[in-house]
Parts: C-alpha cells; structure tokens; sequence
C-alpha cells in the first residue's frame, strides 16, 4: 500500500531578524523555499523517489542567490568560491558527497553523481571537477557566483581579519531537503557555499556523512545548518538516528537532544530539518532564526524563518 510522503527544506540559520529584514526581501525568501519545496513535492505526489525530489529542491535553493549555496555561494579568502555537497538515500545507505568544488553550477547533483555512477562516497577539489566533466555534469564561469552583496561581505572579513560564517549579523549559510516517498524511502542532500574568507580548503560539515547529512530507513533523514565545526564534532545527524534506534527515542526528543542540549554545551549554534519514517517533521534550532518549510501529503504545511 502506498502510504503518505513529505519533503521539508531549509536556507540557513543564525541571527535572522524581522528587524533587519524587509518585507519586499522576506517575500524573497519565503519564495525561494516555496519554490524548492514544490519542485521536490511535485516529484514525490507523482510517485517519484525521495532521492530525486531533495535533488530537484536543493537545486532550486543552489540557483536562487539569496542562499549561501551554488550561486549565491560566499567568497573565500583568495576571492573565489568553494562549495561543499552531500546526498544520502535510507534504503541502502547510499551517499555521495563532494568538498571544495569550484565551478559547479550545482554541487548536490555532482554528490549524486558520485553515489551513482562511482565506487566512493567522496570526492574533492579537482578531482572532483574531473569526475564531474565525464559525468556531463554543468559548470559554470566565475561571473555566474558572482555577488555584489557576497563580495561586500568579503571586504569586509578581510578588514576586520576574519572568518565569517555568512555575513555580519552571523548567519549560517547553507541549504537542505529532506524527504519521504510513497514506497517509504527516507533522503536527505545538503549544501553549501562555506564560510566568507575561509582559508586552507576548509570543510564543514555539509558534505560529510553522519554530521550534516544523513538518511536511514529504519529511523529518519537529517540535514544540519549551523556551525559546521561543531556539528562534526557532534556527529550531529548520525548521532540523531541513533538515539531513535537504540534508546527508541522520538524524532522530537532525539532531536532536542542533539539541537538544544549537547550543541549547546559546546557553543554549537544552529538547526536541522528532520523526517522519520512515519513522515514526522521536526525543524529545530537554537539560533535567532532558520529559513524552513516543509509540505505533506495530508495537505499541512508552512514556511517560516524567525522563532514562535
């Protein structure tokens, strides 16, 4: 029997004020993510798979330039961009993942590459970008990343010497999707254009399988926005799942957990969006804000971007 499904998204946390925002910029927003989750949700209602309607989603948000991912991705330290991806489906256990690809026009559709047509999980920097040609998958010139708004943002993380999560007022750039499909199956893809200035090919926890990303059948699909160090450091997503496996927690309480308990004794800022296998939705998060929706086969859905 085909059962329901859902898809939920998210563009970020951090400090994400209504008093530093505009009405006209807010609409822009909550655009962006209506538009992803109706890519992924439209895939799924047609009885596509979960995998390919985070895909479809995390595309919108790598194409839309008000999210720290794809095009809209943050400057480096030496002016350029590098971007981080992963993917993982909960049948198999499957991912793919990819870390400091430069000209990628969208980086979550090189990870799936990577999970489906190559023997690893994770590929990086050139190596990547030579995967990426025999796959035929799209690149795109340095006047596509292009931002006036990212590079203003440069100048000034190099005026002031540092390492900026996304822009002054400490946002978290980074987008994701997590689904469930009518055969049950559980994905989860995120992405990310890093930090502005980071230096010496920094990774965070975007790409990386068990702290950002991760999709499990028996439990549930997470993917993490936040201070990527610290995420790792919590093995955050994986850590997650196996709270609900071992200790039969629920999606909340497991979340909880991770988002406003152990992250926060460790300075840990930031969210998730989570799924678990019966289409529960959970978005948590400890910080001022975090861009999020997420849209069901009963009909229920929202878009939000500040706190209750």
């Amino acid at each position: 029997m085909k059962q329901n499904f859902a898809i939920a998204v998210h563009g970020g946390a951090g400090t994400i004020l209504k008093s530093s925002m505009t009405t006209a910029l807010q609409q822009e927003y909550e655009k962006g993510l209506q538009d992803a989750l109706e890519a992924g949700y439209a895939i799924l209602e047609k009885g596509g798979s979960s995998l390919d309607a985070v895909e479809a989603a995390v595309v919108i948000l790598e194409d839309c330039p008000l999210f720290n991912a794809g095009r809209g991705s943050v400057f480096n330290h030496i002016g350029g961009h590098e971007m981080d991806a992963a993917i993982m489906e909960g049948k198999n256990k499957a991912a793919g993942a990819v870390a400091g690809v430069k000209s990628i026009k969208n980086p979550v559709r090189l990870a799936k590459a990577v999970m489906q047509h190559s023997q690893h999980v994770m590929m990086a920097g050139n190596g990547a970008e030579d995967f990426a040609k025999t796959r035929h998958i799209e690149f795109a010139d340095d006047a596509y990343f292009f931002n006036q708004n990212r590079y203003q943002q440069l100048q000034e993380a190099l005026l002031e010497g540092v390492v900026q999560m996304d822009h002054t007022e400490k946002k978290f750039g980074t987008v994701g999707a997590v689904a469930l499909d009518m055969d049950g199956n559980l994905a989860a893809s995120t992405s990310t254009g890093g930090m502005t200035n980071k230096q010496f090919g920094r990774v965070g926890d975007s790409p990386i399988i068990g702290a950002g990303t991760y999709a499990n059948n028996d439990t549930c699909a997470i993917s993490c926005t936040g201070h990527g160090e610290l995420f790792i450091r919590s093995v955050v997503a994986h850590d997650i799942s196996c709270l609900m496996e071992y200790k039969g927690l629920s999606l909340q309480a497991a979340s909880d957990v991770l988002v406003h308990d152990k992250l926060i004794k460790i300075g840990g800022e930031g969210g998730l969006i989570a799924i678990d296998k019966a289409g529960n939705i959970y978005l948590p998060f400890n910080s001022e804000g975090m861009y999020r929706g997420f849209k069901k086969s009963d009909g229920s859905g929202e878009i939000k971007i500040y706190k209750e």
